[in-house]
């Protein structure tokens, strides 16, 4: 049966919606905020833009609960899915991401390599440095490192414009939507508009219905031609989680601090500096990169960091997913379209 679905917001989640609600055959109208479809790249646009879209259930029980490991497994086996259906399509590889450690650093990096062992989850395998030369010749001899199977990474510009020009749902840009309540979306402009279903993906946006906070990110892109990186690192660093995901052949992508603040103010000194020189550490090549762009964004995220799905006649609400956005957004999406009976992203 077609119904006729409103969504609030055209981050991530609300375009992974509306894509599958499309696919599925319902009428599905997005009402946005911003002023179009396009990434902005100035601290104001979708969080999702400005993510390296990595996909690391495993690394991240480093700091993250279980259940994000499990929902970010359960992702990982429905993005192929997803992205053999998009235009494009768009970059998906999943051949294993990499822990990198100097020796002087390898007591702070056992200690997150003990958090990695919970049962039930893929062991994460240590390389030796002929291994790890095989796998990564780019990077510096003599670190210790570690491999950790099934990890991989999205490209997000991409997956994000191909899920908006699939074609199947109306895009409404410079609607806010001020409240969501079952059936109905109240837009910013007074205007109250009726559907069988709607869904709040707003992010930010759905303060203060939700008790959302904004965590600042700041990301780096570098361009360095034939850079020879196949696979995202993360470097086990003592003060911060620095990655680097390479994004295609010329591009990578540096990142990512992480800072309890909601100011949009464009990267620090600090950051940058921190975050290239622990990149140079391990990468001795990136000295001749050039900075493309330095972005900031904030990540939405509840008191506890963990996500927030609802599900009631009417209404659906996903929000909330803090650090995690590619990892975990289609194992919750499905767990809430499978919830409403509204479709199946396995199916469409």
């Amino acid at each position: 049966m077609t119904l006729s679905i409103g969504i609030a917001g055209a981050g991530l989640v609300g375009r992974l919606f509306a894509w599958a609600l499309g696919r599925a055959g319902h009428r599905v109208e997005v009402f946005e905020a911003g002023p179009g479809p396009e990434p902005r790249f100035d601290g104001q646009g979708a969080a999702a833009f400005s993510a390296a879209g990595m996909l690391s259930p495993l690394a991240e029980l480093d700091a993250a609960e279980p259940e994000v490991a499990v929902r970010g497994f359960e992702s990982l086996r429905l993005w192929p899915l997803i992205a053999a259906r998009l235009p494009g399509p768009p970059t998906l590889k999943m051949n294993d991401s990499l822990l990198l450690a100097h020796r002087q650093d390898l007591g702070a990096a056992e200690r997150v390599l003990a958090r990695l062992q919970v049962s039930g989850f893929p062991a994460a395998h240590s390389l030796s440095e002929a291994k790890l030369a095989a796998l990564e010749p780019a990077l510096l001899r003599g670190l210790r490192a570690w491999r950790l199977p099934g990890e991989g990474f999205i490209n997000p510009v991409e997956a994000m414009a191909a899920m908006q020009q699939d074609g199947k749902a109306h895009w409404h840009w410079g609607r806010p939507v001020s409240a969501v309540e079952p059936g109905r979306l109240r837009l910013a402009d007074g205007n109250d508009l009726n559907f069988d279903w709607v869904i709040d993906a707003r992010g930010l946006g759905a303060k203060p219905q939700l008790p959302l906070r904004g965590v600042r990110g700041e990301v780096i892109t570098l361009s360095l031609a034939a850079h020879g990186l196949r696979r995202p690192v993360r470097l086990l660093h003592p003060r911060q989680r620095v990655y680097l995901v390479p994004r295609s052949h010329d591009q990578l992508v540096l990142g990512a601090s992480e800072i309890e603040s909601e100011d949009r103010s464009p990267v620090s000194l600090q950051s940058a500096v921190e975050l290239m020189a622990a990149a140079h550490s391990v990468m001795p090549a990136l000295a001749e990169s050039r900075i493309s762009r330095l972005d900031v964004n904030l990540r939405p995220a509840l008191n506890d960091n963990r996500p927030f799905a609802h599900s009631q006649p009417g209404l659906l609400q996903l929000n909330g997913l803090y650090r995690h956005g590619w990892l975990l957004a289609p194992a919750l999406v499905q767990e809430l379209l499978l919830a409403s009976g509204l479709a199946n992203l396995e199916t469409l």
